[in-house]
């Protein structure tokens, strides 16, 4: 039985991770989706800070292959103790 999804496969996908900014995070975000995927260009990365500069937020855009690398990459995200969410 497969899983429906409303995506095509392969397609372009953002990883959006947030945390707080002190962990250096989004260094931390970019080797757990290294994880799965083999290549990330340079420019696929992209950081924003809070207003107040607690929190940072780092984007990700992969080629994803399925839904099952998909599943893998946010429960790797969402497993880790300093990243605090995974959209």
């Amino acid at each position: 039985m497969s899983e429906e999804t409303l995506l095509e496969f392969p397609c372009q996908f953002p990883i959006k991770a947030m945390g707080k900014t002190e962990l250096k995070l989004d260094l931390l975000i970019i080797e757990i989706v290294r994880r799965h995927v083999a290549d990330i260009n340079e420019g696929a990365i992209t950081t924003r800070s809070s207003k107040d500069g607690n929190y940072i937020a780092v984007t990700v855009i992969i080629e994803a292959s399925s839904k099952q690398q998909l599943d893998a990459i946010y429960q790797d995200l969402t497993d880790h103790p300093h990243i605090l969410m995974a959209l």
